[in-house]
């Protein structure tokens, strides 16, 4: 059975951080491109971080540029999004996907920026 298990999510206050861990089990987490979406009330998902496989390449949304970082544990199945500078406009919800031969989500934890 595929699962991937965010946690990290909460409340802080501007310019805090927050780091996001993704657990993922039931499919070779190696080979799969490891992504972190978010979506805000009223606004479509967005992509904001990705990293392929073997970590080699990552992108980041403009947005996020320089504040957030994406990475990887091949030997824990575990993708991590460290959030830094955090502003208002990050509140959403944030969802891990993996995508390879399947496309897989998790179901989200919420993140709250505010004072």
């Amino acid at each position: 059975q595929v699962q991937l298990v965010e946690s990290g999510g909460g409340l802080v206050q501007p310019g805090g951080s927050l780091r996001l861990s993704c657990a993922a089990s039931g499919f070779t987490f190696s080979r799969y491109t490891m992504s972190w979406y978010r979506q805000a009330p009223g606004k479509e998902r967005e992509l904001v971080a990705a990293m392929t496989s073997a970590g080699g390449s990552t992108n980041y949304a403009d947005s996020v540029k320089g504040r957030f970082t994406i990475s990887r544990d091949n030997a824990k199945n575990t993708v991590y999004l460290q959030m830094n500078s955090l502003k208002p406009e990050d509140t959403a919800v944030y969802y891990c996907n993996a995508w390879y031969i399947y496309t897989y989500w998790g179901q989200g934890t919420q993140v709250t920026v505010s004072s």
